[in-house]
C-alpha cells in the first residue's frame, strides 16, 4: 500500500485536500474519495483538488475538483484560491499569475501581497442549454429567471453558469431559509439534468448580500466561491446589486468581493482568503 501525501487547505471554511498529481501517482478513479471525505472516520473535506500537467499549451496547469461524494464536478471558486497558493508555496511554479486548465474553462487566479487570491472567473453564461436547464417551453428558455414547481412549492430561481451550475433565490431572512429542505430537492429536480448548486441570497445593500450554498454532491458548505460569483451577477442581472463596485458577500465561513460590470459582458472577479492547515499522509 503506498502512502500519498497530500495538504488540507480551507477557504472560508470551504475545505479542500489538495493533492500533487504531478509529482506523485494518483488515479482519482482508483480512490476511495467518498471516505476520506467523511469527516468522524476519514481526513474530512468539501472537495478533493487535483493538480495536474496541463493539457493545453496555453495553461500552466490541470485543475480537477471532485465532491465528497466523489463526483467530479467543473468548477470550484474557493478551491481555485486554495490551488493557486498551493502551487505557488509548493515551487511548482514561481509565477504570481497563473493559467489554470479546468473542465469548465481557463481560469486565471492571482496571488496579491496581502496574502489574498483574485481569480478570473470568466464569462457568465445565461441561456439554458449553458446551465445546464430544461425549460418547459421556448419562452421560458430565453429567461434568466425561472418559475420552478418543487413538491407543494413554487420558487423563483435566476440560473447562471460559472463554469457550474447555479440556481439563486432571493430570500427575506438568511438565517430562516429553507436551505437543506429545499436545497436538497432543487440541486436533484428534473430540470436540472447535471444538478445544480443552490444559493439562498439575502440582500442588505446595493453592494452588501448574505448567502447560503447548498453545493451539489456536498450540501450545505461554509463557503462557496462560485456562488458567491453566481449570487452576484443574478443580483446585478436583476438590477438589485450596483455593478460600479465591488460586491460584499458575507457567507457563513467569512467575506469574498466579487466584482462584474454587466455593461461590459465583463470577466468575473473572486478576491478572498486561503489558509493551508495542515501536511498529512493517507494510505492508497
Amino acid at each position: 500500500m503506498n502512502r500519498l501525501k497530500f495538504t488540507k487547505m480551507h477557504g472560508l471554511g470551504n475545505d479542500f485536500l489538495v493533492i500533487d498529481g504531478i509529482n506523485q501517482n494518483f488515479d482519482p478513479l482508483k480512490a476511495p474519495i467518498s471516505a476520506w471525505a467523511q469527516r468522524h472516520t476519514g481526513v474530512g473535506f468539501d472537495q478533493l483538488l487535483l493538480i495536474e500537467s496541463p493539457q493545453t499549451s496555453n495553461a500552466d496547469f490541470r485543475y480537477r475538483i471532485f465532491n465528497a461524494d466523489g463526483s467530479e464536478v467543473e468548477q470550484c471558486g474557493n478551491g481555485a484560491r486554495c490551488f493557486a497558493r498551493f502551487v505557488y508555496d509548493k515551487g511548482l511554479t514561481n509565477k504570481h499569475q497563473i493559467v489554470v486548465e479546468t473542465a469548465g474553462g481557463l481560469i486565471v487566479p492571482c496571488l496579491n501581497k496581502d496574502g489574498s487570491v483574485t481569480v478570473d472567473m470568466g464569462i457568465p453564461l445565461f441561456a439554458s442549454e449553458k446551465i445546464p436547464f430544461e425549460a418547459i417551453n421556448a419562452e421560458d428558455a430565453e429567461c434568466i429567471t425561472h418559475q420552478l414547481v418543487v413538491g407543494v412549492d413554487t420558487v423563483s430561481v435566476t440560473c447562471v453558469n460559472m463554469g457550474n451550475p447555479h440556481a439563486v433565490m432571493i430570500v427575506e431572512d438568511i438565517n430562516h431559509a429553507p436551505v437543506h429542505r429545499l436545497g436538497a430537492a432543487i440541486e436533484t429536480h428534473s430540470q436540472f439534468p447535471l444538478r445544480v448548486n443552490v444559493g439562498f441570497m439575502q440582500i442588505m445593500s446595493p453592494s452588501h448580500i448574505y448567502l447560503r450554498v447548498f453545493e451539489r454532491g456536498v450540501g450545505e458548505t461554509q463557503a462557496c466561491g462560485t456562488g458567491a460569483c453566481a449570487a452576484v451577477v443574478a443580483g446585478i442581472s436583476l438590477g438589485l446589486l450596483a455593478d460600479d463596485k465591488p460586491v460584499e458577500v458575507y457567507l457563513p465561513g467569512g467575506k469574498l468581493s466579487i466584482s462584474w460590470q454587466q455593461q461590459h459582458a465583463a470577466h468575473v472577479l473572486m478576491t478572498g482568503p486561503v489558509q493551508t492547515v495542515y501536511e498529512g499522509e493517507i494510505n492508497y
